[in-house]
């Protein structure tokens, strides 16, 4: 796949945007901040921290997220979406009540700096060709499934308006396949305002004012939080990361992309980031075939998503009120359905080499099933399993010539 082109960058974007790929980079967005966001407000209302630190973090993250998504999707030409660690907010809810925040924000530094270390080396980049790409693609699939069947879930509490969404992208998929997101985002949103489901009564505009925080660093907030969030990322949000656009058929190097966001971190961290990462489940919605028949042309969904982020961190915590006046329900349904494609190729990728089939079958599994062990999420150990798995059933064969 190119990675370059002698066309200047902005009209060959500008060309190649389609109402699809600014859907999907929308939905990604959304996607991600409706998942975790909730996280960053009871982490900041947990450690104390006031209106305007919270609001800092958000805006620190959401820069961090804009710039690397923006940047490396354009160098590269590739769907690279970056995204906080969801797992690592999940992390500090319990740990920062327990170190100053002074102190928190040089285990951030630590963090990033050990991430910025992994991607200058190419360490990373080794790991990955290791990984069989049958386990690469379940991995995929393992990660995305959590989320794709949360519209079945959401038809429990929100009957109808997740059949009209549903059967809305059927006939989207059937007439005009290019269009069924969108197609299903307005639907969604025009039952949801008929419903009288949309709240719109807490929503106000304020813009984001980075507060910078003096980092302190101690030996026990870099052991409690600084290299847990340090294997978090790599375990739970790079490796998944780049197994979606290896699963995608994006051979972009890893190197950079883990450099990038290292270096975008260690910048940010004094004034609240705790880490920007590769996206993995919001990247699945760039990287499919929804946003964009064409492939080489999806990465306009990730910039569009880019800039839908540098929007959002303006704005800082309004984004939260924005995005608390449409129903759950309605969310997870445009998330799922957007994802349904990764799903599918993901899984068919997964059982097209025999040898890998049992492996990658053990890999989905794992990773679909939630297990979380030492705080680290289920993609890691979905991952080492399928490894092993692979391992076991393979390495006598393939030293035969089996």
């Amino acid at each position: 796949m190119k990675t370059s082109t002698s066309a200047p960058a902005a009209p060959r974007f500008l060309f190649d945007t389609s109402v699809s790929t600014i859907v999907a980079g929308f939905v990604a967005m959304m996607t991600g901040y409706t998942s975790s966001l909730v996280l960053m407000f009871q982490a900041g209302q947990a450690a104390h921290l006031s209106d305007a630190q919270i609001s800092s973090w958000i805006w620190a993250l959401s820069m961090g997220m804009a710039v690397c998504t923006i940047g490396l999707s354009l160098r590269y030409r590739a769907p690279i979406v970056v995204a906080w660690s969801t797992p690592g907010a999940a992390l500090l809810v319990a740990s920062l009540p327990n170190v100053a925040y002074a102190d928190a924000i040089g285990a951030f530094i630590v963090c990033a700096v050990l991430l910025t270390a992994v991607g200058l080396t190419g360490w990373f980049d080794t790991l990955m060709k290791r990984i069989p790409s049958g386990i690469a693609a379940a991995l995929l699939a393992g990660i995305l499934f959590e989320i794709g069947i949360e519209i079945f879930r959401a038809a429990e509490h929100r009957t109808a308006l997740v059949i009209v969404m549903f059967f809305t992208y059927l006939a989207g998929k059937r007439f005009v396949p290019r269009y069924a997101i969108p197609a299903t985002l307005l639907a969604g949103i025009a039952l949801a305002g008929a419903l009288g489901l949309l709240d719109f009564s807490r929503f106000h505009v304020a813009l984001a004012h980075p507060v910078f925080t003096r980092p302190a660093f101690s030996l026990a907030s870099a052991i409690s939080i600084g290299i847990p969030l340090f294997v978090v990322a790599m375990a739970s949000q790079n490796v998944p990361g780049i197994a979606v656009l290896r699963a995608d058929g994006y051979t972009t190097p890893s190197a950079p992309l883990i450099s990038t966001t290292g270096i975008a971190s260690l910048v940010l961290a004094p004034f609240g980031s705790h880490g920007v990462n590769l996206a993995a489940i919001t990247a699945a919605i760039c990287t499919g075939r929804e946003a964009h028949e064409n492939r080489d042309k999806r990465y306009t969904a990730a910039v569009w998503c880019g800039v839908f982020y540098l929007i959002a961190g303006t704005f800082g915590a309004t984004i939260a009120a924005l995005f608390a006046a449409f129903p759950k329900e309605l969310v997870v349904s445009v998330a799922a359905l957007a994802l349904f494609g990764s799903i599918m190729s993901g899984l068919a990728n997964a059982m097209q080499d025999a040898r890998q089939r049992e492996p990658a079958l053990v890999t989905f599994m794992v990773t679909a099933s939630g297990l979380t062990l030492a705080s680290i999420g289920p993609a890691f150990w979905g991952l080492i399993a399928g490894v092993v798995t692979h391992f076991v059933l393979n390495a006598g064969r393939q030293q035969r010539g089996a």
